[in-house]
């Protein structure tokens, strides 16, 4: 990988000789810079990569916010209902590659800007589409996807750039509590705009306003160019001098192979590759979890008597409401607890970070199960269990990038990226919520159609998440076997 290094190098050494021409009395591209300018440019740009990430899952969670209404207004199977979050994620991933290979060659911030307009268009768009016309729904769902996957795949790696490894983590947690704390919005969001308006076509009317704030910012404020910040460059730094270097887009990620060349390298990268498939469990999970949760609870709750069974046009939706506040909140306590678990327990042990993911995961499934358990009895423990089942995922979430960013060298960190948002959802939360609602379907159809079986059958079609949340532990734990001498070699 030495290649690697001196692809990095080679602007910071240009930049030197373009200060020793300076001596000569040449002209020089040197400028002098406060410490704190860059400091606060950065933050912004953070800040508006966090928006961003904020609505890019709020438009994800829209649909299960509203998943009765929806399924009422289309007149759905479970089958069918399961399908729109499967096309959605299908595209989604499909398309990660393809930005993840623009994403290494080209201007990331137009890669981020077209990816916003082109969400935000189309979800305003679909908020139009009748109950006659249910295949271009599910287009439209489609579409959104592949602009999300833009934003996913390039966003981080800007981050990785701004910021060196020690404090790379903590702006990555902030980062990635936006998924949790968006998908909750997007829960929220739906239910709250179905309630008010009595017409749930309206939540799809709020994110693209959303959309078109952010797309502005990132236009205003976001450079069109960002060096990553490498020992080097902070040696450069030290004395308040910086040297700029020439006007070249982004060279150190120009590299002279190809793309099945990098996916190669990738798949020899055992921590790499063990990680992926522990996050393409969690994503299973997350993904089953996020489509059905609140259609589980309401059918818990009728069957329970607490809620009679919904006959009119607008559903309640209470169970929306307390479910996207639950995954704000647990994501936000979850990603800030694994980030520091990981920050403290660095110190004492290299392999932390995977073994931290571990462990969550294990724990994650046992909660899962036990409020699979006691749903049909009691629904306070069940929203208790499921609290602590996505407080213990969400801890994973910024570990899981960090792992990433750091056993990968710089120039492929956009392609491997790509490369896990592709398996992770191919073989995660692309297929769950339709695969939940299959093996839902299944088990009605060999029994006699009454509320007791409708719950039941997703109850026991959900135990599949805490079985595959157990693999997925499993993976991480392999993930600690390599991850040391995989961390070594990225390095060199």
């Amino acid at each position: 990988e030495h290649e690697d290094t001196g692809l990095l190098l080679q602007p910071l050494l240009e930049g030197q000789n373009y200060g020793a021409a300076a001596a000569d009395g040449t002209q020089c591209s040197s400028v002098s810079v406060s410490r704190s300018s860059p400091a606060k440019r950065d933050c912004l740009v953070v800040a508006v990569l966090c928006f961003g990430n904020l609505i890019n899952f709020m438009d994800w969670f829209i649909v299960p916010g509203i998943l009765l209404d929806i399924q009422k207004y289309f007149r759905l199977s479970d089958g069918k209902t399961g399908l729109l979050q499967t096309v959605f994620t299908l595209c989604y991933m499909l398309a990660a590659p393809i930005f993840g290979y623009l994403g290494d060659r080209y201007s990331r911030k137009i890669i981020l800007a077209a990816g916003i307009f082109f969400w935000s268009g189309v979800t305003l768009g679909s908020s139009f589409i009748t109950e006659l016309h249910y295949s271009i729904f599910v287009l439209s769902r489609g579409l959104v996807g592949i602009g999300s996957a833009s934003y996913s795949t390039v966003a981080p790696t800007i981050i990785a750039d701004l910021f060196e490894e020690g404090k790379r983590t903590t702006v990555l947690s902030i980062f990635y509590i936006f998924i949790p704390v968006g998908s909750g919005c997007g829960y929220m969001l739906a239910a709250a705009m179905a309630k008010i308006t009595g017409d749930w076509h309206w939540a799809f009317r709020v994110t693209p306003c959303m959309g078109g704030l952010a797309l502005l910012l990132l236009i205003l404020l976001v450079p069109h160019r960002i060096q990553r910040k490498t020992a080097a460059h902070r040696a450069l730094s030290i004395s308040g001098t910086i040297q700029r270097a020439p006007e070249k887009p982004e060279v150190h990620r120009t590299a002279k192979t190809t793309w099945c060349q990098d996916v190669g390298s990738l798949a020899k990268n055992c921590s790499f590759v063990c990680s992926s498939l522990g996050l393409t469990a969690m994503a299973f999970v997350t993904g089953a979890l996020g489509m059905w949760v609140p259609l589980f609870l309401y059918r818990a709750q009728v069957v329970q008597g607490i809620v009679p069974p919904c006959l009119q046009e607008s559903c309640n939706s209470s169970n929306s409401l307390i479910f996207g506040g639950i995954t704000t909140g647990t994501g936000i306590l979850g990603v800030i607890a694994g980030a520091e678990a990981a920050r403290r327990l660095r110190k004492i042990n290299n392999k932390a970070d995977p073994l931290i993911c571990a462990t969550s995961m294990f724990i994650s499934a046992l909660c899962l199960y036990i409020a699979l358990m006691v749903a049909q009895t009691n629904i306070l423990s069940t929203f208790i269990f499921i609290a602590f089942g996505e407080l213990f995922l969400s801890v994973n979430w910024a570990v899981v990038t960090d792992i990433l960013l750091y056993v990968v060298t710089p120039r492929r960190q956009s392609t491997a990226i790509a490369l896990q948002i592709l398996v992770s959802h191919l073989l995660g939360d692309a297929g769950s919520p339709y695969l939940i609602g299959v093996i839902s379907n299944a088990i009605q159809a060999k029994n006699i159609p009454s509320l007791q079986w409708s719950f039941r059958s997703m109850q026991y079609s959900f135990v599949i998440c805490a079985f595959v949340g157990v693999f997925g532990g499993g993976f991480f734990l392999l993930t600690s076997f390599y991850v040391e001498e995989d961390r070594k070699e990225a390095q060199r």
